[in-house]
């Protein structure tokens, strides 16, 4: 096992977001003090993807094998011009790169999951090492490979008794009966961006579509008895879940893409709201990009009962990308980085593949 005395790492995340917004990524700097561990976000920024890759990346799901490792080494080209654009514009010289890469299938039940982005590559070009594949080993211990976060909240952001993430799915994290639990609760972003899509729009701003619509009952009501919402946890969710689940249920009915999106901005608020009222929570930190939309927030607080904490600008658009590098540094470290009590693995892991640079 690596030493941690008294040294601070640095470490830059990458982190792509299954709603294609763009490419986070964060300068991070780590180290202990008093057995604890403490962070700086150094430099952060998102990096909005080209058309074509944005076209690319979500065309993934039915692609021919051969193209498929054509486009993980391409992207990984990309993660590469990127990240050393970063440190070109930051002057950040990091010990180590964690890059999440791009997931293209989850499906814990079948035993996979695939993010893309070669760890590789992005070391070759980079000349820095790299930590990526962090899901592969909890699936392989039994677990659901997600959420990953839940360590990073517990060392990192303790204080609060639970952080939600809404970014392309909502996800939440928190202490129950001594131990650190998370899953996902429900798709976001996802959804919330494909139907502003179909209005020429990338995101429906501040809710605003959402605010003018109205609540269709019995999509609401569909909505909500889909079986994920009764399964016990852990549990997470993939995008092939939106298309084969929460798709059909929206296109079932003919209304207007404001009626939906003010129905699914309901669903969310509801999904979330069961699960805080089940386990009690008091006050919870919000981050990701769903922390912008002010009337998804307004729902959330109207029907939850838990003080809603939004950070400042630069947590809410790199929490994420601060734990993934948060997850590779205790990967470089040989320390466990996956919880089973998140994940439902039959033991705690530590997750990722290393690559070291060709010189």
């Amino acid at each position: 096992m690596r030493t941690t005395a008294n040294k601070p790492f640095h470490v830059t995340g990458i982190m792509s977001g299954t709603s294609l917004d763009g490419l986070d990524i964060a300068a991070c700097s780590f180290y202990q003090q008093n057995g604890n561990w403490e962070y700086q976000i150094k430099h952060a920024q998102t990096y909005p993807y080209p058309d074509h890759w944005k076209s690319r990346l979500s065309g993934l799901l039915d692609s021919k094998s051969q193209e498929l490792v054509k486009v993980h080494f391409a992207y990984g080209k990309l993660l590469a011009e990127f990240v050393n654009r970063f440190h070109n514009e930051t002057h950040f010289n990091p010990d180590l790169i964690a890059s999440h890469g791009h997931t293209v299938f989850h499906n814990p039940a079948m035993g996979f999951t695939l993010q893309i982005g070669s760890g590789a590559v992005i070391a070759s070009l980079s000349g820095k090492p790299v930590v990526c594949d962090f899901r592969s080993g909890d699936i392989s211990l039994g677990g659901q490979g997600a959420p990953l976060v839940p360590l990073g909240d517990e060392l990192l952001f303790g204080r609060y008794d639970a952080c939600l993430n809404l970014g392309g799915f909502s996800n939440i994290s928190f202490k129950h009966l001594n131990q650190r639990m998370g899953f996902d609760i429900c798709p976001v972003n996802t959804v919330l961006n494909m139907l502003a899509c179909k209005l020429g729009l990338p995101f429906d701003t501040d809710g605003n579509l959402a605010a003018n619509g109205e609540i269709h009952t019995e999509l609401l009501e569909r909505l909500n008895r889909l079986p994920f919402y009764s399964q016990s946890v852990p549990k997470s969710l993939g995008i092939e879940w939106v298309n084969n689940e929460v798709v059909p249920a929206i296109s079932s009915f003919e209304i207007s893409v404001q009626d939906q999106l003010r129905t699914y901005t309901e669903h969310i608020a509801i999904q979330i709201n069961n699960i805080t009222g089940r386990y009690g929570i008091r006050n919870m930190l919000v981050t990701g990009g769903g922390a912008y939309n002010a009337f998804l927030i307004n729902r959330i607080r109207k029907l939850s009962t838990p003080t809603l904490m939004i950070p400042d600008k630069e947590t809410i658009e790199f929490k994420e990308a601060l734990i993934f590098a948060f997850l590779g540094l205790l990967r470089w470290l040989e320390q466990p980085n996956c919880l089973a009590t998140a994940t439902g693995a039959s033991a705690n892991a530590i997750g990722g593949a290393v690559y070291l640079p060709a010189k």
